[in-house]
């Protein structure tokens, strides 16, 4: 079994169905500044958005405009098509303020790519999680260590947000499952050798860890897919020609608007 390997990122790589990886920051924005992701679609995937610091105000295509706080996680699911936009409340922006947070997308299996388009919101309160040891674990979404989140999902897999203090222990869930693991904050050691912020690791099957700082980390994983399905710009889809369409319908305007954001528009990459 191959030791840890360090990944400069896991761009055209699936864990699980974790296709795509967005640390959001953290960024420093003055006051009168603040970050806008302009209306854009999406098909094929659920958006994953977990926020650390800050707040994002949340609006789609089927009408959602919700405001997201730390701890909270929205689970957007395009399936057939969806429109959102993600900006900073006006208020945060009136003065000096941080933006931290994450953003994974989960590819939707062959037979739900033309599924209905959905949304769910669910807060920390609702997350659930257990300490022990020095060890905090949070259930972002999926199954782990006798845990199960409410946050909907499409196929097996696990995100958990551990905080360790220095000197604990903690182990990798599910090993029957490929498994990556994101150092936020703090330093670990594992099988000798040392990791610290900003290092995405791909885990064997026996991986336990022991921080040698104060450390913040993302555990990330599923089941493996058999097949990869394609992604190009924010369509993921296992036909080309599915990708093709939606480039077309949003070039020519045929995606929804978003009722509470429709005047501006993110053009397709060239």
């Amino acid at each position: 079994m191959p030791v840890n390997r360090i990944l400069p990122h896991i761009k055209k790589r699936m864990v699980g169905p974790f296709i795509f990886l967005d640390h959001m920051g953290p960024m420093d924005l003055n006051a009168g500044e603040g970050l806008d992701v302009l209306p854009h679609p999406h098909i094929g995937l659920s958006t994953l958005t977990y926020l650390l610091e800050g707040k994002l105000l949340h609006q789609d295509s089927l009408g959602n405009n919700i405001e997201i706080v730390p701890g909270d996680v929205n689970l957007m699911t395009a399936g057939k098509g969806i429109v959102h936009s993600e900006r900073e409340p006006l208020d945060l922006r009136d003065q000096a303020h941080r933006v931290n947070g994450i953003q994974c997308w989960l590819a939707l299996p062959a037979e739900l790519g033309e599924m209905e388009p959905s949304f769910q919101h669910v807060p920390l309160a609702a997350l659930p999680r257990f300490k022990k040891d020095g060890v905090c674990m949070t259930l972002v979404a999926g199954k782990a260590f006798g845990m199960n989140s409410p946050v909907t999902t499409y196929s097996p897999l696990f995100f958990l947000d551990v905080e360790a203090q220095t000197g604990s222990t903690f182990q990798r869930p599910q090993p029957e499952f490929e498994c990556l693991l994101y150092i936020l904050d703090g330093k670990i050691i594992s099988e000798s050798e040392t990791f610290e912020a900003g290092q995405i690791l791909l885990l064997n099957q026996e991986n336990t860890f022991q921080t040698l700082a104060d450390t913040r980390c993302l555990l990330l994983g599923g089941e493996t897919w058999p097949r990869i399905p394609f992604i190009e710009w924010n369509f993921v889809s296992f036909q080309k020609e599915s990708i093709e369409q939606a480039k077309q319908d949003w070039n020519e305007r045929r995606f929804p608007d978003i009722p509470s954001d429709n005047e501006e528009f993110t053009p397709l990459p060239r």
